[in-house]
């Protein structure tokens, strides 16, 4: 459930993972504090469209309006769900998908939040990774790899995220940064900026990971300076599963994530709780 303010809020989550019985109790749980509220969700619903869309059609049942972009889990061609799309064709049904609920995808024209602390280009985007978050001492992809392999820490993506008709991942991954780049480049450039994205556009989030090689499937060095490059007034992204609020170069990033109940279960926080992007708190909580 959202906490605190007065008046329409801007609010995010991510990484709700419904598949879980407890997740989607959370979801179940989650309304607006007000008729104006708005949600952005920053990927990984669930891993079957029938999942996603239920998420979805709830959320934006309550919602003035809710904002999506996919995560891994999304793009996943999982063997429970009945929809065996692969790669670009799964994603374009699932923005179809969103259209018919009336949730606004990257696809869509950035809608504006005229709110407090508004206005505010709100910007979903689907970026992908290209494996440039390289572990330490490693200088290719094929070195990376063949590391996180020998530890055994290895993305589920390796079997389940095609790209196709791209080649790779990351051939995708740079079609998406050069799109996202010609989009971003139409909007006013006095007006601030939210991207919504379900991997962080920065590298300084992974710092904390428990298991560094897992930065590879986190983002890509193609975005390191997007905060800087356009007006950016908070980043939202999820992924990590460590939600907190941290600050590079002076640009707030919002780690929005839910994440499995054996990770939320040792937080002293009641799991579930939406992140308030604006207004803006006085003290966000790290």
């Amino acid at each position: 459930m959202a906490t605190g303010g007065d008046g329409p809020q801007l609010w995010a989550v991510s990484d709700l993972h419904i598949g879980y019985t407890e997740n989607r109790d959370l979801v179940e749980g989650m309304r607006p504090e007000s008729d104006g509220d708005w949600l952005l969700v920053a990927g990984d619903v669930a891993e079957t469209v029938e999942d996603i869309r239920w998420a979805l059609k709830t959320l934006a049942g309550r919602f003035a309006r809710v904002v999506w972009t996919p995560g891994n889990h999304e793009l996943w061609t999982h063997p429970s769900d009945a929809v065996t799309l692969r790669g670009v064709a799964r994603y374009e049904h699932l923005v179809e998908q969103c259209r018919e609920l009336g949730v606004l995808t990257p696809e869509d024209p950035y809608a504006i939040w005229e709110g407090p602390g508004g206005p505010v280009a709100v910007a979903p985007l689907f970026l992908l990774y290209d494996y440039s978050f390289l572990p330490s001492g490693c200088t290719t992809k094929e070195e990376g790899l063949e590391y996180a392999y020998g530890t055994g820490v290895v993305c589920t993506d390796e079997r389940l995220l095609h790209p196709d008709p791209y080649p790779t991942r990351e051939d995708w991954c740079r079609a998406r940064v050069a799109e996202t780049e010609r989009r971003l480049a139409e909007l006013p450039e006095d007006l601030p900026l939210i991207p919504v994205t379900h991997w962080p556009l920065h590298r300084h989030p992974t710092e904390v990971l428990w298991y560094p090689e897992f930065a590879m499937w986190c983002g890509t060095t193609l975005t390191d300076d997007w905060h800087r490059r356009y007006p950016v007034h908070t980043s939202v992204y999820g992924h990590l599963h460590i939600p907190r609020t941290t600050r590079q170069d002076g640009v707030r990033f919002e780690e929005v994530s839910v994440g499995y109940p054996r990770e939320w279960r040792k937080r002293q926080e009641p799991p579930g709780r939406l992140r308030r992007i604006l207004p803006e708190m006085a003290n966000p909580q790290g």
